[in-house]
């Protein structure tokens, strides 16, 4: 490097896809770092200012001065050394790497990287060596110099029979971030964007005495589209089972799967004794999904015969919630949104207050039933349940998750001390 970026505590960034460039514009945001090295792994456009076009510019979210500033001024953008791929955005050094993709080889060292957030998608198994595959693997960052790695994704270990490593742990800030071991933890997953929302969501109800003890729950997100569907239909892969996947994003509601009921156990392991279903439902927008929760407790009654949990107890619940432990994480909200008015917002979880609903019903155990459990009863027990449906907001890319992340970034580099 010249020295008109002189590295102090620089973050390593591999990728900069859709995760990579949003990652990179919270820490040019935040500045808890002094600067970036993004990895691409491989030239991009005509030349070095193609790669920096691209971090300037989004889509989704619009350009990066308007982000920042809105339309009080422009970023101000100096390449001194195009060649190295050093540039400084709004003041904040940035270097491009682009040689190589298998992660032992990126030059984490060389250039005094610690902590790198892997954000390609394509490594997600922290059991895999660096070496099983061409391709590379989680712990090549830490051979290429890194010390810590956290990656973008839930794990996936491909072998099903393999352990997590006693060194891997998921972990979603606001929910078991302080967890993070910087003596025993050295790859970390920040898990999906619908864990992330949904673990905001569940966390006060497990809190809660009256909805801790909960019967079945299931969710399904209404997500927005990403970059794994097809633009129009394709032939599918050889061997693809859900034909739906290469089905045009553009034109389609497609129904879809998720891991996030697994990876909650993960972060709230509480809820594994709950009978726990997920499913996903892609449609045509490009960001800003929706969680519908369905939670069924038993409910008890209060002094006047009628169910204590109902809509205005579960919205309690949530606004104490938002004003204390998840303050700036979860937030409670009592207008009727729309999906864009969430964009960018940076919350974990918006919760739609006005939409929560219950409904109590009774559940009869004859005296044959109870006789047949070993209890002698004259009369059948009437055992109240209460089924809710609650629904929250979450930014899958910017707002919610790339905001999660980039605290937990800073939290896991503030705990390496």
């Amino acid at each position: 490097m010249d020295d008109s970026i002189v590295k102090k505590n620089y973050l390593g960034i591999n990728g900069l896809g859709r995760m990579g460039k949003l990652t990179a514009w919270y820490h040019i945001k935040h500045r808890h770092f002094d600067g970036l090295v993004i990895n691409t792994g491989r030239e991009a456009g005509r030349s070095f200012h193609d790669i920096v076009d691209h971090i300037l510019h989004d889509s989704t979210y619009g350009s990066l001065s308007r982000f920042l500033y809105g339309l009080s001024r422009e970023v101000a953008v100096t390449i001194p050394g195009p060649e190295n791929g050093l540039c400084r955005i709004d003041g904040f050094p940035v270097k491009v790497i682009r040689q190589d993709r298998n992660p032992r080889d990126i030059h984490w060292h060389e250039e005094g990287i610690r902590l790198v957030v892997d954000t390609t998608g394509g490594f997600t198994d922290p059991t895999e060596l660096s070496d099983a595959s061409a391709r590379g693997s989680l712990r090549g960052h830490l051979e290429a110099g890194a010390q810590k790695v956290l990656v973008s994704a839930p794990f996936k270990i491909k072998d099903k029979s393999a352990a997590m490593p006693v060194d891997s742990v998921m972990l979603i800030y606001g929910i078991n971030h302080t967890d993070f071991d910087p003596g025993a933890h050295h790859i970390v997953s920040a898990a999906s964007c619908t864990t992330t929302g949904l673990a905001h969501m569940v966390k006060p109800l497990l809190e809660t005495r009256e909805t801790a003890t909960i019967l079945t729950a299931s969710m399904s997100t209404i997500h927005a589209a990403t970059n794994t569907q097809n633009v129009l239909d394709a032939v599918p892969k050889t061997g693809a089972k859900d034909l739906r996947k290469s089905r045009s994003v553009f034109n389609n509601i497609i129904l879809s799967t998720t891991g996030a009921a697994q990876a909650l156990e993960q972060v709230l392991p509480a809820i594994k004794k709950v009978g726990f279903m997920a499913d996903s439902v892609r449609i045509p927008t490009n960001t800003v999904s929706l969680i519908n929760l369905n939670v069924t407790f038993h409910s008890p009654l209060n002094d006047h015969g009628e169910p204590k949990i109902n809509s205005a107890f579960l919205n309690t619940i949530y606004k104490e919630a938002a004003v204390g432990p998840q303050q700036g994480l979860l937030v409670f909200s009592e207008r009727q949104n729309v999906s864009s008015d969430l964009l960018g917002f940076p919350a974990a979880l918006v919760l739609e207050g006005n939409d929560t609903h219950t409904r109590t019903g009774f559940i009869e155990l004859s005296t044959s039933m109870l006789k047949e459990i070993g209890i002698d009863h004259r009369q059948p027990v009437q055992i109240p349940v209460t089924h809710a449906k609650i629904y929250g907001w979450y930014d899958n890319e910017y707002g919610s998750y790339v905001h999660c992340l980039g605290r937990l970034t800073e939290y896991v580099d503030k705990t390496m001390g």
